[in-house]
């Protein structure tokens, strides 16, 4: 069997979406194991490019793509999101969504809406589409999942129940005008009709494939410093973005993984609120940001910019016990100067080399950087690893050092052709 599970090492945007891609090429299933449509994957095909929200981004190229039980779907977006790359020429015929995925429903988008805008509430940055809200229903057992859809007098029971409480706070708590039941359930009935053929029970489906020693691509949104356990809490999603998150959030057993593959931005970027050591503020910053095109994919917000921060690196590489890093967006740093990557933090006169608990104490940390030369030269058309710049080889590999773990591919641009192989993954 082959396993393979690719996460995100920093806090998103490294630039998965790619390097899904390019390796579901040889992939015969895909597989979403967790998150919603609040993240944005970015595929460039030949120049063209594809924003992909809740469909696996190995769907332009993997045989079957599974949207896993740890997901949560906004059947709007996902039938959006069909018809608009249908569009542009993709099938899209071997996409299933697992039964036990929960349902995004109109009360967790302006529940969302509300907790964002609440004045003595800390504000999280979410994207306000109603992920955080969906899995907390989750968790207290209301949720309403694929499978109800498939029997409507279920629906209708569990919605009846879910919006009398939600409208009940809706208008006691914050003066809002209740949701009407029959609007929404009309609205999702006709979504009802229109996935009931791609909702099945994942979970067989996944295993055998893997026992068939099929090639299984598991896919993450989001990236372990937003886990919801070892992100800087409280500005985290609200699932399980880690290699650990595969096992509940696709039904597989951790014995059927064969690989961990982070994907690290050879710089750090976040979105939303949050502590953030290494960030760059003022017109370097900026100029990353530039050059680098740091907009999210989904929203356009502008990301926040920072050094290579690895000991956000090595607990990344640790607690998710990598066995490949892609290190994407090299190309960025080229023509920058010196170039410094943090290898530890000073908090309160005490050295750190491990991300504290305590999201408080990183809004006081200094960041204790190494400093290496940089290259001026232009890298995106290389191919080979032996004709990067030395100095580009050298950060790579003291990169690499650091962290124990092998970079096994380079990404030098956007495109899927884009890459250096130093090593097979």
């Amino acid at each position: 069997m082959a396993g393979y599970v690719v996460v995100g090492t920093q806090w998103g945007d490294e630039g998965k979406g790619k390097i899904i891609d390019v390796l579901s090429e040889k992939a015969d299933y895909v597989v979403r194991f967790q998150g919603g449509n609040n993240a944005g994957h970015t595929v460039v095909v030949d120049g063209e490019k594809f924003v992909l929200q809740l469909l696996p981004s190995g769907v332009l190229q993997a045989g079957t793509c599974v949207i896993g039980p740890g997901v949560v779907v906004d059947p709007k977006v996902f039938l959006d999101e069909i018809d608009r790359i249908e569009k542009r020429g993709a099938k899209t015929d071997h996409v299933i969504i697992s039964d036990r995925a929960h349902v995004i429903m109109p009360y967790h988008i302006e529940m969302d809406k509300i907790r964002e805008s609440v004045e003595d509430r800390i504000k999280i940055g979410t994207t306000k589409k109603g992920i955080g809200p969906c899995y907390a229903d989750k968790i207290s057992r209301d949720g309403i999942r694929m499978a109800d859809l498939l029997d409507l007098k279920q629906f209708e029971e569990k919605l009846r129940y879910n919006l009398k409480e939600k409208n009940e706070i809706f208008t006691k708590i914050y003066g809002l005008e209740p949701l009407d039941f029959d609007k929404i359930f009309e609205e999702y009935k006709g979504y009802a009709e229109k996935i009931k053929h791609r909702i099945v029970d994942t979970i067989p489906i996944v295993n055998k494939a893997l026992d068939e020693n099929k090639l299984v691509l598991f896919e993450g949104a989001q990236a372990m410093m937003l886990d919801i356990n070892y992100g800087t809490y409280p500005y985290v999603t609200s699932s399980s973005p880690t290699l650990g998150g595969v096992t509940t959030g696709a039904g597989i057993s951790p014995r059927k993984i064969d690989k961990g593959i982070g994907v690290m931005k050879a710089y750090t970027t976040r979105v939303g609120e949050g502590p953030f050591v290494t960030e760059i503020k003022g017109e370097f910053g900026d100029k990353i940001r530039g050059i680098g095109g740091e907009y999210g994919a989904v929203t356009g917000r502008p990301r926040r910019c920072g050094w290579l921060d690895l000991v956000v690196g090595r607990y990344a590489t640790e607690i998710n016990g990598l066995t490949d890093i892609v290190m994407t967006k090299i190309d960025v740093l080229s023509g920058l100067g010196k170039l410094k990557i943090c290898t530890a933090y000073e908090i309160d006169g005490k050295i750190h080399e491990y991300v504290p608990a305590d999201t408080k104490s990183l809004d006081r940390t200094i960041p204790i950087y190494e400093e290496l030369d940089g290259w001026d030269e232009d890298i995106t058309q290389i191919k080979k690893y032996k004709d990067l710049p030395v100095n580009c080889r050298k950060y790579i590999e003291r990169v690499q050092e650091i962290l124990g773990c092998p970079i096994s591919v380079v990404s030098v641009g956007p495109d899927r052709s884009q890459n250096i192989h130093i090593r097979e993954i």
